[in-house]
């Protein structure tokens, strides 16, 4: 029984599973996603999320903290160089797991984890020199059409408002379209082949 065991041990003494979450987690700085099974997945994600909170600061003593995890001089370049940016802002949960189906082999349950950051799917928005694509839709450039005034009275300083004369507003001119103009200009114009 398990009774309160805090890790899962993954059926491996001490220092095989250090060296095999080692090598993951290696892998996953470097390729950003790989696929493994379940279990060993949710044991990654415990391991390696605490590197990624200590590549934040770069600092010589957090880069050989997080070295004597690794052991991969490669990998602590692209941690600390790479990916602190990206998450510089993110207050946890850097990793994501997303099932995937049985293994054909063993029937094995299988999951893909990934950095959060460099999934440009589900981050479209982090995509470099592209901004966001409104979604509200503004009013159309399109000059409006002049809309008749209402009358205006208009008052004198010395004559009471019985006395208030009114103006009526100027009638908008009807412009004519692209469309009608060119076709009276070719009714206009004698053609040389028509003659």
């Amino acid at each position: 029984m398990r009774h309160g065991a805090k890790i899962n041990h993954l059926g491996r003494k001490t220092p095989h599973r250090k060296a095999l979450l080692r090598n993951l987690a290696i892998q996953l700085i470097q390729h950003k996603r790989i696929v493994t099974t379940l279990a060993k997945a949710k044991a990654l994600r415990v391991f390696v999320e605490p590197l990624l909170t200590k590549s934040k600061e770069d600092t010589t003593h957090q880069r050989r903290v997080v070295f004597s995890y690794l052991q991969d001089k490669e990998a602590i370049k692209e941690l600390f160089s790479t990916i602190n940016g990206k998450i510089a802002q993110r207050p946890g949960g850097y990793c994501r797991i997303i099932k995937l189906e049985r293994r054909v082999g063993d029937a094995a349950d299988m999951a893909m984890i990934e950095l959060v950051d460099f999934n440009e799917l589900y981050n479209p928005s982090t995509a470099v020199g592209e901004e966001k694509k409104k979604t509200r839709r503004s009013r159309s450039k399109k000059p409006a059409a002049a809309k008749p005034i209402a009358p205006v009275a208009e008052t004198a300083p010395e004559a009471s408002a019985s006395d208030a004369i009114v103006e009526e507003a100027p009638v908008a001119e009807v412009t004519e379209t692209p469309a009608v103009a060119e076709v009276e200009k070719e009714h206009a114009t004698p053609d040389a082949s028509v003659c």
